[in-house]
């Protein structure tokens, strides 16, 4: 049993897709399906069950694969021309608020991303940061739909991808070079809401393919270098800047467990015109996800 529950997940992820419930929420933890195949490993062991040793060992061995980073890395050719700092953090529904100030104010990022930044949320980021923080764009929304872009940089108005909740725009002008922003915050896959996580994945995925020059593309994925979904946005060229910086399994969410348990959900997404040089897992009060901040550097192709 635990090795034909294991056999569906990897079938899938062998077939680089997401399939259906439950398989979606399994591949979010796939590095911890090592646990139970160790645990049948003993067990044929014990009963001298060789086909299932065997059994067992494949499994392991495609584990052991797949856990390995995924997507494009390697340094961007041409001059750096800028270094700064990004944020995200989803305060889950403005509970943490409070806490996402107190590191803005601590770690002073040049960007930074909220999500499911509620009304509430909204005007006491206003009221606290505006001052820092003069440029913004937002999506407004009740509960987990709200969503805001702070910036030192100026910022020009882009189009939000549309999505349950919300995901703006925006084009920054870094040192008299345009990034294009954008926040990420598809719907997570529940049960009976899996396709629509993968339709609006989809639109970033889109997004990142049809869009030219720097780009930066952060937030709460509600998916993991695990999901077919998402690999599909690492593959219009997009790289990862916590894997660049070494840390590409350290898991995000749930802030509960993390980081002894748990997925890599948040991101930062960086197009080849940007180097990175940290990444750290900050983690706050009131909110289910760890906020993650990364160094990055612009440069200029030749």
């Amino acid at each position: 049993m635990l090795f034909a529950g294991v056999s569906v997940v990897m079938g899938c992820r062998l077939a680089d897709t997401d399939g259906i419930t439950p398989v979606p929420q399994f591949l979010a933890f796939l590095p911890w399906l090592v646990a139970p195949t160790a645990v049948g490993l003993a067990l044929v062991l014990l009963a001298r069950w060789w086909p299932g040793v065997v059994w067992s060992v494949v499994l392991l061995g495609l584990l052991a694969w797949f856990i390995e980073p995924y997507g494009k890395s390697g340094e961007p050719v041409g001059p750096a021309v800028a270094s700064f700092r990004v944020l995200t953090s989803n305060v889950e529904f403005g509970q943490a608020t409070g806490a996402l100030t107190d590191a803005v104010r601590r770690e002073r990022p040049d960007l930074v991303f909220v999500q499911e930044c509620e009304y509430t949320c909204d005007a006491e980021l206003k009221r606290t940061l505006g001052g820092t923080y003069p440029h913004r764009r937002a999506v407004e929304g009740g509960g987990s739909a709200g969503s805001v872009i702070l910036s030192r940089f100026p910022l020009k108005a882009a189009d939000p991808i549309p999505g349950t909740m919300g995901m703006p725009g925006a084009v920054a002008e870094v040192r008299g070079h345009a990034v294009r922003l954008q926040l990420a915050h598809p719907m997570p896959p529940l049960p009976g809401q899996v396709d629509v996580w993968k339709r609006e994945l989809g639109r970033l995925r889109d997004f990142a393919a049809d869009t030219s020059g720097p780009v930066l593309l952060a937030g709460d994925f509600n998916a993991s270098q695990d999901h077919a979904a998402f690999r599909r946005i690492l593959d219009t060229g997009l790289r990862d800047a916590a894997r660049l910086a070494g840390d590409d399994r350290t898991p995000s969410w749930p802030a509960r467990t993390a980081p002894t348990l748990g997925a890599q959900i948040d991101h930062v997404l960086l197009s080849a015109d940007f180097s990175a040089q940290t990444a750290r897992f900050l983690d706050l009060a009131d909110t289910d996800h760890r906020a993650l901040l990364v160094t990055i550097t612009l440069h200029v192709r030749p």
